[in-house]
C-alpha cells in the first residue's frame, strides 16, 4: 500500500486541511492518509497551542467517517521534543512492506533544511509529497545543495488555495465571530458544545 503522512498541530482541524488530505490521496494514488498529531512543533512557539487531548478529539472527530484516513499516537507516546524524522522512522517500522510518502507544504519544503536531521526523514521515506501552495517560491537547486538527494524523492500535490488557517479560526473563536463553514461539521458541533477555544 501507498500511505501518505500528515503531520500538524490541527488546533482545530479544518475543512483546508481535510481537502489537502483528499487531494493527496488522489492525486497521489495512495491508500491510506495517516495524520499524526504533533504535540508541540519544534519550530513553533508554545504559546496559544491547546493541550493535545483536546486536539486529538478533535481530529477524530474530523477524521473519524472517512475509511482512508487513520490517527496515529505516535508523536504523542513519545517524550518531547518530536522530530520528523523520529516520527518517519518510528512508521517505517511499523510499516516496513509499505509505501511511505511523507506529506508537507510548500513552505514546509522551503524551510526544510532548519528541520532536525532532514536526510534521515528522506531516509525514511520513499518519497515527499509536497502540497504546492500558488505564490510560495521554492528555489530546488538551493534545497539540493543543502539536503542532497532531495529532487528525487519530491512528488507535488497541486493543492487548492483556501485561505484557512487555524490561528485565524481561534481568533475568530474568541472573537465570538462565525467558523461555520471554516470546520467540518462534526468538529464545529465538538467546539460548540464544550465552548472550546473562548
Amino acid at each position: 500500500m501507498r500511505l501518505g503522512i500528515f503531520g500538524g498541530t490541527f488546533d482545530p482541524p479544518h475543512v483546508g486541511q481535510l481537502v489537502l488530505a483528499q487531494e493527496a490521496l488522489w492525486q497521489l494514488n495512495l491508500d491510506q492518509i495517516i495524520w499524526l498529531l504533533t504535540p508541540v512543533s519544534p519550530l513553533k512557539s508554545r504559546e496559544d497551542i491547546t493541550p493535545w487531548q483536546q486536539r486529538w478529539q478533535l481530529l477524530v472527530a474530523a477524521t473519524k467517517d472517512n475509511a482512508q484516513f487513520r490517527l496515529s499516537r505516535v508523536d504523542i507516546e513519545r517524550p518531547e521534543p518530536t522530530f520528523a524524522y523520529e516520527s518517519a522512522q518510528i512508521l517505517r517500522e511499523t510499516y516496513p512492506n509499505e509505501q511511505l510518502v511523507y506529506l508537507v507544504g510548500g513552505d514546509s519544503l522551503h524551510d526544510l533544511p532548519k528541520w532536525e536531521q532532514p536526510q534521515r526523514l528522506l531516509a525514511s521515506c520513499d518519497q515527499l509529497g509536497v502540497m504546492h501552495r500558488t505564490g510560495t517560491k521554492i528555489d530546488l537547486q538551493l534545497l539540493e545543495e543543502q539536503i542532497p538527494g532531495l529532487s528525487a524523492k519530491l512528488v507535488w500535490v497541486d493543492a487548492p488555495l483556501i485561505d484557512i488557517s487555524a490561528s485565524t479560526i481561534r481568533q475568530r473563536l474568541r472573537k465570538n465571530q462565525p467558523v461555520r463553514y471554516f470546520l467540518p461539521h462534526t468538529v464545529y458541533q465538538t467546539i460548540q458544545e464544550r465552548n472550546l477555544y473562548r
